[in-house]
C-alpha cells in the first residue's frame, strides 16, 4: 500500500495542460468541504528531479491553497 506524505505546496508543478482544466466553483466548494471534514482523499504526485509533479487532484490542491494551508498530504506514485 502507498504511504501518504504531507508536502509543501510551493514544491508542486502543476502542469499546464492540468491547469487548464481548473474550475473555480468546484474549488470552492472543495475549500468549504474540507473546512468541514478535513482533506479525505489524498492528491496524487510524481518526483521528477528536485520537485514534485502533480498527477491528480488539482482542485484539492488548490481548494487547500485557498485555504491558506503551506502543506498538503500525498501519495507519491
Amino acid at each position: 500500500m502507498l504511504e501518504t506524505e504531507t508536502i509543501k505546496l510551493d514544491e508542486i508543478y502543476v502542469p499546464v495542460k492540468l491547469r487548464k482544466t481548473l474550475d473555480t466553483a468546484k474549488v470552492d466548494a472543495l475549500a468549504e468541504s474540507i473546512l468541514e471534514k478535513g482533506q479525505e482523499v489524498p492528491i496524487q504526485i510524481r518526483r521528477d528531479k528536485d520537485r514534485y509533479v502533480l498527477v491528480a487532484g488539482l482542485h484539492q490542491l488548490e481548494a487547500v491553497r485557498a485555504l491558506g494551508e503551506a502543506t498538503i498530504p500525498a501519495i507519491i506514485v
